[in-house]
C-alpha cells in the first residue's frame, strides 16, 4: 500500500470508528399486551388507554394510542405494539353505550366498569404512578381487573 493509501485507509478507519462512538443508540420498541378481566359481558366495547406520562393521565383525549375489543366475554385482550422505552399506564373500561368516554356520576364516580394497570387500591382519584410500569425492550403483558 503506498503512503497515500495508508493516510486515506487509516483516516477512513478513524472516520467509522468514531462514527460507531459517537452515534446514539437507538433503545429497541416493545410491544404490551394487556388483559381486561372480571368483565360483566354486555354491550358496547373494552377501551383500553394507554398513557406515556403522568400529564393528562385519565383524560383519553390526552393518550398516547387508543384501543378497543369487544365486551361479550368475561375477559377482553389487546396488543399495543412497538412503544419505545419508558413508563406507561393503561386505563381499561366498558364503554357499554358506546360514547367513547367513561361516564361518570356526580363528575368522580365510575358508571361504568373500570379498571388499572396494576390494579392499584384507589381512594379518590387514581394517579399515573401508582397505575404506572416501566417498558424497555421486552415484551411484557398485563391484567387488568374491572370494577362495576
Amino acid at each position: 500500500m503506498s503512503l497515500i493509501g495508508t493516510k486515506i485507509f487509516r483516516r477512513l478507519l478513524g472516520l467509522t470508528l468514531a462514527s460507531c462512538v459517537l452515534a446514539p443508540t437507538v433503545a429497541a420498541a416493545a410491544d404490551l399486551d394487556v388483559t381486561a378481566a372480571q368483565i360483566m359481558p354486555g354491550p358496547g366495547s373494552i377501551r383500553f388507554v394507554l398513557y406515556h406520562s403522568a400529564d393528562g393521565f385519565r383524560h383519553e383525549d390526552k393518550a398516547f394510542k387508543v384501543l378497543s375489543a369487544r365486551a361479550d366475554g368475561a375477559s377482553a385482550s389487546v396488543h399495543f405494539q412497538d412503544l419505545p422505552p419508558g413508563q406507561y399506564a393503561v386505563m381499561a373500561y366498558h364503554d357499554a353505550n358506546g360514547d367513547q368516554k367513561l361516564d361518570l356520576r356526580f363528575g368522580m364516580f365510575p358508571k361504568e366498569g373500570w379498571g388499572l394497570s396494576n390494579n392499584p387500591k384507589v381512594m379518590g382519584p387514581p394517579s399515573f404512578s401508582a397505575s404506572s410500569l416501566a417498558l424497555a425492550d421486552q415484551n411484557k403483558s398485563i391484567k387488568i381487573e374491572m370494577h362495576y
